[in-house]
Parts: C-alpha cells; sequence; structure tokens
C-alpha cells in the first residue's frame, strides 16, 4: 500500500504545471470526446509506466542494497531539481491530430512522457519499492488525477494555479523522498 500512495501522491503533484499537463489542456480544447482524451492518457500512461518501472526494477537487481539505496536517493534529489524548471508543449500544432482525440492523446501522451520527470520518477519508485503493479498503478492513478480535471474543465489553465509554490512542493516533495530512502 505504501508503494500505491507514494506512487500516486508523488506524480499527481509533479505533474501539476508538466508538459503532459499543458498537452491535456490543448487537446481538450481541439477534441469534443472528452472520454477519448481520458482514455487515451490511461493506456498511454499504463503503457509508458509499466515499461519504466519494469527497467527500474530489473535495474536495481545489479547493483548491491547499498549502493541501491544512494542511486535511488541520488536520483530522488536530482528529480527535486529537475522540477524546479518549468516544462513547455513543444508544439501546439501536430499531425497526430487527424488521427482523432484517442490516438492523437495516446501517441501524443507516450512520446511527452519519454524522459519526463513522471516517467523518471516511475523508475525511481520501482527501483525502490518491490510492487511493480503497486508503483504503475499508483503513477498511473496520480497523471489521471493531475490530468482528468484538466481535460474534463477544458478551459481551465495551469496559469491560474501558485505554479512557483507547486513546484517548489514537490522539490521539497523528492528530496524528502530522498532523505527518508537514505535513512531507512
Amino acid at each position: 500500500m505504501e508503494a500505491l500512495l507514494a506512487s500516486t501522491f508523488t506524480v499527481a503533484i509533479a505533474e501539476i504545471g508538466d508538459k503532459t499537463q499543458l498537452l491535456a489542456l490543448i487537446l481538450a480544447a481541439r477534441f469534443k470526446n472528452k472520454t477519448a482524451i481520458i482514455l487515451g492518457i490511461f493506456l498511454s500512461t499504463l503503457f509508458n509506466h509499466f515499461a519504466a518501472a519494469w527497467i527500474g526494477q530489473w535495474a536495481i537487481n545489479w547493483v548491491s542494497p547499498d549502493l541501491a539505496r544512494y542511486l535511488v536517493a541520488a536520483s530522488f534529489f536530482a528529480i527535486a531539481l529537475w522540477v524546479l524548471i518549468p516544462d513547455k508543449v513543444d508544439a501546439e500544432k501536430s499531425r497526430f491530430y487527424k488521427m482523432g482525440p484517442f490516438l492523437a492523446t495516446f501517441i501524443l501522451f507516450f512520446i511527452a512522457e519519454m524522459g519526463d520527470k513522471t516517467q523518471i520518477a516511475t523508475v525511481v519508485l520501482a527501483a525502490k519499492y518491490d510492487s511493480l503493479t503497486m508503483v504503475v498503478a499508483g503513477t498511473t492513478l496520480g497523471m489521471l488525477l493531475a490530468n482528468v480535471p484538466v481535460v474534463i474543465a477544458g478551459h481551465f489553465s495551469a496559469e491560474k494555479l501558485p505554479m512557483l509554490w507547486i513546484h517548489r512542493g514537490c522539490a521539497v516533495l523528492f528530496a524528502l523522498l530522498g532523505v527518508v530512502t537514505l535513512l531507512f
């Protein structure tokens, strides 16, 4: 349960103001079928985060437990610094839009998540917790908690949120996860 809750909370907070959340806003403004967008986000995140978590669990088996603990803690500290750098969406127009809301969302979210903070966090969380299923479920749930409200309220803008404080809070959260990893 700890893996599920930590993964959900971590990714939901980290996702606020992230480029995939901005992408969700653009897709919601572009397409009327909100269900297709949400389903695209869900399946894309599930596949992407499953692969990331699998890599995290696979990689952690190749290093000693002490080294693994330091690597995971260092990764949390690195992500804490990374979240302080705001994301921007690369392009508002995409050739994938003509594929419809589901396929466009699925493909664009999958691509946007590659090397993203939340994908790296999924790798690290899977390395920390020995529960691939709970980490993937948690990170996917966290993505949905952050993105579904944006899709449903398509007119809602991330600019209305106190982004500086959200990013700082998220950085503190990742730093605390790093400290907890070192101590326990």
